[in-house]
């Protein structure tokens, strides 16, 4: 494999990151529109059971003091590629600015903990459904 095949897989890698974020955030937020609008998809229980699982993977993540996997391949990648921080693509070095931030690990550990409490109550107020036939 050359170095710019490493350097764009990294960045594919970096956009799987996002959409999983995506997933999560905007999963959650389009649960919550969907209690308040009466939207019967979002009591899908296969939704809501993989949205509740990928909090619940980055809350393991969290407390077990795991780096995420696609962190750690994407910069494996990047060091492949021959790459540092300052190197990527336009796309990859706004997508990590949007992903990664600045703070100590307790400080997301809360951030995810608490995230993933508002998933579980949202389960319990506005639990899954099957549709009726």
């Amino acid at each position: 494999m050359t170095v710019g095949h490493y350097a764009l897989l990294a960045d594919a890698i970096l956009v799987a990151h996002a959409a999983y974020v995506l997933f999560v955030v905007g999963g959650q937020v389009l649960i919550l529109l969907g209690a308040w609008r009466g939207w019967g998809w979002t009591r899908n229980p296969a939704f809501r059971l993989a949205h509740l699982a990928a909090i619940g993977f980055v809350v393991w993540e969290a407390w077990a003091g795991v780096a995420c996997p696609l962190t750690v391949w994407e910069n494996r990648l990047r060091e492949l590629a021959g790459s540092d921080a300052y190197s990527m693509s336009f796309i990859a070095y706004w997508l990590r600015e949007l992903l990664f931030y600045s703070a100590p690990e307790w400080v997301f550990t809360v951030l995810y903990t608490t995230f993933s409490l508002i998933v579980i109550v949202t389960c319990v107020f506005y639990p899954p459904r099957r549709r009726r036939p």
